[in-house]
């Protein structure tokens, strides 16, 4: 039965997440270029390029200085590159992308910053929505 049968809310893109990531926490930086074959949470700083083969996650104060791919990605902080992810985007209301955004499909919460070109690659147009739950520590 599906969550919307029943009921229940759908789950953001973050808690759907399977396996443990990949973590970078707050207050550390890593320069060079970056592969992670799964999940991925970012805390602290990636001065880089970088593929992530599964969820990336960067938080309120974290930052991604260079390009960057990943599978799927939800973003609550900074980001000062190309970011093009294969299946779905969460751009939360704290973000702040610089760079151009490339995703099958896009949401983006009220408050959010993307100061380049957007394109969406599947057959949605850009979902804009209200964040209503607090952002999540890393």
């Amino acid at each position: 039965m599906s969550d919307a049968v029943q009921g229940t809310p759908k789950r953001r893109l973050f808690d759907q997440r399977a396996g443990a990531p990949t973590l970078v926490g707050s207050g550390t930086r890593f320069e060079g270029r970056l592969l992670v074959r799964g999940p991925m949470s970012l805390g602290g700083t990636i001065v880089g390029d970088g593929v992530v083969e599964g969820l990336l996650s960067i938080a309120q104060d974290a930052h991604w200085q260079g390009n960057v791919r990943a599978q799927a990605a939800v973003v609550a902080g900074r980001v000062t590159g190309d970011l093009v992810v294969d299946t779905k985007l969460e751009i939360g209301r704290s973000a702040v992308i610089r760079g151009s955004v490339r995703a099958n499909v896009i949401a983006i919460a009220d408050g959010a910053v993307v100061e380049g070109e957007i394109a969406v690659t599947g057959s949605q147009p850009v979902i804009h929505f209200a964040e209503k739950r607090a952002p999540a520590d890393g």
